[in-house]
């Protein structure tokens, strides 16, 4: 089995970023603003526009340092994605939905 990645891979895969971060501007707006309500916004977000929770908060996570109360603002994420997915572990949905 190859490991080969078609230009739709990454048209899917910018279209995901662009929604993520199109979330973000409007539950966060900025890294300063990031807390325990706005980040559990954010989430709630991502999961209603069918975005995994987890794959958003790994963009998240890329940017703690810029975060205040980056643990804080972890423990909460982490809460509410154990809370609103199955078992903490990642969603899945059909294809269709995220284009």
């Amino acid at each position: 089995m190859t490991n080969e990645h078609h230009p739709s891979d990454f048209i899917n895969e910018l279209s995901l970023q662009i929604k993520m971060e199109n979330i973000w501007r409007n539950t966060c707006k900025s890294w300063q603003n990031c807390n325990e309500a706005t980040i559990q916004a954010f989430l709630s977000q991502c999961y209603e526009y069918h975005l995994d929770p987890q794959y958003c908060m790994g963009w998240v996570e890329q940017h703690k340092n810029e975060v205040p109360n980056w643990p804080v603002v972890s423990a909460a994420s982490l809460d509410w994605i154990n809370r609103h997915t199955s078992s903490g572990s990642p969603m899945s949905a059909p294809e269709d939905t995220l284009s």
